[in-house]
Order: C-alpha cells, then structure tokens, then sequence
C-alpha cells in the first residue's frame, strides 16, 4: 500500500491554493475563494471615442469621458466591467491574442448578433452544433477587434 496523500497549503495575497500531492504527483489543486474581481478591459483603439460609444451601445453602459485619444465606457451592472480605449500607437498587432466571450440567456444569441450588426458588428462565423452546452458566434468590432456572443442551456436537474 502506498502512501496516504499530503496536502500542502500556501498563501498568496487573499489567494489560498491547497494541493494535494500522492505518489503519482499532484492529484488536484484548488484556489480558495479571492477578493479579485474584473473592473475594466483597456483596448487599444485607432478612434477610440466611436469604438467606445459602440461597446457601450453593447454593454449598455455611458461614455464617462472622451477624447481623441481615450474613452472611458462605465461599468453599467452588478458584475459587469468597464471598457478604457487608449489611442493605439504602434501598428496593430496582425494576431489577436485575447478576445472577449460574452454570455447572453440561452435562445437569445441570435436576437443578440441581430442587434449587434445593427450596431456595426460584423458575424465571422458561428459554431451551433458542434458542443451540447454552448452555441456561439463570434463577430467583430467596428475596428476589427473579435468577440464572441455565447448562449448555454439551462441546467437538467
């Protein structure tokens, strides 16, 4: 018989990660709950002030401030976030690294890139078939930035 597992707490800021660790390596680790909560995505923008005004036609937020070189759209829900658009000053990247994944109630994800294109989106593709807990389309911005609009099914019980 092998050895009884071990677990090893450590602590980071308000973070704590248990590990479990056995003869055959780290079996799981988990993180405590954290006070760490998303409070703005920042984009660089060639106009930053029309990129804004069409996030915060998406999100429903306002445009606090404005410039040519930044905006600032509010966060406008419980758990939502803030958009901060900076004036891009280099060329733009010719690979996006990170995207937005939005989630809309399920049966609503059409409706939603309806309204989107109406706002200047532009629908890149859609998988709707392909995994039985999400359906999604992914669009881009105005400025060509991707995103995508995702709907789950409620939960069986």
């Amino acid at each position: 018989m092998g050895a009884a597992p071990v677990t090893s707490r450590s602590r980071f800021g308000n973070m704590v990660r248990s590990t479990i660790h056995s003869k055959g390596g780290t079996v799981m680790e988990h993180a405590a709950h954290t006070s760490i909560t998303l409070g703005a995505i920042n984009v660089d923008a060639d106009d930053p002030p029309t990129l804004a005004r069409f996030w915060s036609e998406v999100l429903g937020g306002v445009v606090e401030a404005s410039s040519a070189d930044f905006a600032h759209v509010a966060n406008s829900q419980p758990g939502g976030f803030a958009m901060f658009f900076t004036a891009r000053r280099d060329a733009r990247p010719e690979q996006q690294t990170q995207h937005l994944d939005l989630t809309v109630p399920w049966g609503s994800r059409a409706d939603e890139v309806e309204r989107l294109t109406s706002l200047g989106a532009t629908l890149q593709w859609e998988v709707l078939d392909d995994y039985p807990w999400v359906k999604w389309s992914t669009l881009t911005d105005p400025e060509g930035n991707l995103f995508c609009v995702a709907e789950h099914p409620p939960a069986h019980s």
